[in-house]
């Protein structure tokens, strides 16, 4: 039963095509794009990654409109479909979305492990995406995973131990038989292999990072031993190839005094020396980066083993059974009570003192509790944290209010400015619009900001990446919220900017989240919608 040993591994491998072609034969969307049988979809699927593989290796961005576009390059020349670009974009949001990414749900493929009698979960995964910036509008670009990697890989003949070295000897056999054509596609693959190999110590750095236990032992090793062997076989073999190219080109520049008397085939034969030599520059460099990048990642998983380790050493206790009842039940323990809680203070707090808080008038902040109030303290930790989430939610709701309000005036007038605000809306709906002086401060700043803020380009970005709710005031998406109101859903785009009046805008009587009523002052703005 030894042939049975590492059976999980040969199942990720087949998971990875498993689940690929299990994603697609369930979907009937093929349909409407013209891909009727297996065979079809799983060509379309191939030919987007290889497209995918392409940016990967050049460290290139790759958004949906570059796949779109190359699905309609495909088509025209190989398939003839139609495809409108509509109709291309939405294919490729398709396959990159709905295949590939399972619409944004993990993707597993149950492997049975015989030393452990058991089956286990494998995780799949083809593709990952980052956010970039071109000509200053955010997107969302496409690359492979190290699972896309080894799935494009496991479809050629070779291991992939085994394609390095492959490589180079036919590299090497090439060059001595002076076939270089050959050896400039040799080569390639080779630089090739080197940038896959590169590739895939950052995805296991960015792993590492989101979760050194999930990162296993056993990974970590092949990793390092695969890193080794490329290190100490490729260096000096570079170098050797190198010496040969430079004495082949000076061979070549030594026939002839001038270099347009050579023929067309030594021309042809030159020209390929010197894209060899140029793979072999970026080769030695890329090997220089792979070096660099291994000392990093035995860095960064002894530091976040170490991290882990240090936290399973802290201990936790319930407070509140701990400490507090423990001194209800006796309360003689209160003399000593202040050597446990003194040691959760790192430091004692500063005590500073402000003359000028001596002679400002006194305003009671808070009524005082009715005599026959009883206060019962509480210390769970679940609590308090529920509290200030509520808290957060409330403070959202204002700001949600104060912007909504500001929008739907709006929509009605076309524009509006602070001044109007402050004319016609603050005494009547004063709190609604500045809850608080720093609410309305942080709103009227992003506004300015963002200058003009796209409403149908957020919600397509929106569509494409899906981020959690970051709990805190988030412009864009406050807007997204709001404009699903009715009678502001046929605004597009909105503008802010400040007015050409140098008169400023006064708010009096602002009440300040530190105890205080303020009055406002600032220049007027105004906003305007299309």
């Amino acid at each position: 039963m030894d042939f049975l040993k590492d059976f999980p591994k040969r199942m990720k491998s087949v998971g990875r095509y498993a689940v690929l072609i299990n994603n697609s034969l369930q979907k009937t969307t093929w349909k409407q794009y013209g891909i009727e049988g297996m065979e079809d979809q799983i060509n379309m699927i191939f030919t987007v990654l290889l497209f995918l593989m392409e940016y990967s290796l050049r460290e290139e961005d790759c958004t949906l409109d570059q796949i779109a576009e190359f699905i309609g390059a495909v088509d025209g020349k190989y398939y003839r479909r139609g495809y409108s670009r509509e109709e291309q974009r939405e294919l490729a949001d398709f396959i990159v979305h709905v295949i590939l990414s399972n619409s944004g749900s993990a993707m597993y493929f149950r492997g049975y492990h015989y030393e452990e009698k058991k089956y286990e979960d494998i995780h799949i995964s083809y593709i990952a995406n980052k956010i970039i910036y071109q000509d200053g509008v955010r997107r969302t670009s496409y690359f492979l995973t190290d699972e896309g990697y080894s799935l494009m890989l496991s479809t050629m003949e070779l291991e992939n131990n085994l394609k390095l070295t492959v490589h180079e000897m036919l590299f090497k056999l090439h060059l001595e038989k002076a076939d270089y054509s050959r050896a400039v596609h040799d080569i390639k693959n080779v630089f090739e292999q080197l940038r896959i190999q590169n590739q895939k110590i950052q995805e296991a750095m960015r792993r590492i990072r989101q979760s050194a236990l999930s990162y296993s032992v056993e990974e970590y090793r092949q990793m390092i031993e695969e890193t080794i062997q490329t290190i100490e076989r490729t260096r000096q073999e570079f170098k050797v190839h190198k010496e040969v190219v430079a004495a082949r080109e000076k061979e070549f520049e030594e026939q002839e005094i001038h270099i347009s008397t050579l023929s067309d085939k030594d021309k042809e034969s030159l020209e390929s020396l010197r894209t060899i030599e140029g793979y072999l520059n970026q080769s030695l460099d890329e090997h220089q980066r792979i070096l660099n990048e291994h000392f990093d990642l035995k860095t960064l998983y002894d530091m976040e083993l170490e991290n882990y380790s240090n936290m399973t050493m802290v201990q936790r206790f319930y407070f509140r059974s701990e400490i507090y009842d423990r001194i209800l039940a006796d309360v003689s323990l209160l003399g000593v009570a202040h050597e446990m809680i003194g040691t959760l203070f790192f430091k004692a707090p500063e005590k500073r003192y402000h003359p000028e808080k001596a002679f400002e008038y006194q305003r009671r902040l808070r009524r005082e509790a009715k005599e026959d109030e009883s206060v019962e303290l509480d210390f769970d930790g679940e609590a308090y944290e529920e509290e200030q989430e509520q808290r957060a939610r409330e403070r959202l709701k204002k700001y949600e209010e104060s912007l909504e309000l500001i929008l739907i005036l709006m929509a009605e007038r076309g524009r509006i400015t602070l001044s109007e605000l402050r004319n016609e809306v603050f005494a009547a709906q004063g709190q609604t619009l500045i809850p608080s002086l720093e609410i309305f401060r942080e709103i009227i700043i992003e506004l300015l900001t963002a200058e003009t803020m796209d409403l149908e380009a957020l919600a397509q970005e929106q569509r494409e990446y899906l981020l959690e709710s970051s709990g805190s005031f988030q412009l864009n998406e406050m807007l997204l919220l709001i404009r699903q109101k009715p009678e502001l859903l046929h605004i597009k785009i909105i503008h802010a900017a400040r007015t050409a009046r140098g008169e400023p805008v006064y708010f009096e009587h602002v009440w300040s989240e530190d105890g205080e009523y303020k009055t406002i002052r600032c220049s007027d703005v105004e906003l305007w919608c299309e």
